[in-house]
């Protein structure tokens, strides 16, 4: 990704294009398949999610942030799994919890 740094200040360039600036750990991942389709976390508390994110880097399945439980979240605070996806209906986007940012 290149930058250019001054002092305190980082600046993310943008890619070729107007492309979003590219993520490393979006480069690193490798294929997974998702472990399920509901919320483990949601469903042992008898609630529900509004939208699912699968880790792109173990498969785990989660509700995401616009969730009541932020499980998503959670999983990546416990684990370090950068990238998660969402799944359901188009559109689908991957989300870096390093950079805050869809990747």
């Amino acid at each position: 990704m290149p930058l250019e740094a001054e002092g305190p200040i980082v600046i993310v360039r943008a890619g070729p294009n107007g492309q979003a600036p590219r993520c490393e750990h979006a480069d690193e991942l490798k294929a997974v398949e998702y472990r399920s389709a509901e919320c483990p976390g949601c469903l042992a508390r008898g609630q529900t999610w509004t939208r699912l994110t699968m880790c792109l880097s173990c498969g785990w399945v989660a509700c995401s942030d616009g969730s009541w439980n932020g499980h998503a979240r959670a999983h990546y605070q416990e684990t370090d799994h950068p990238v998660a996806a969402a799944l359901g209906p188009p559109p689908i986007s991957r989300w870096c919890y390093v950079h805050r940012r869809t990747v």
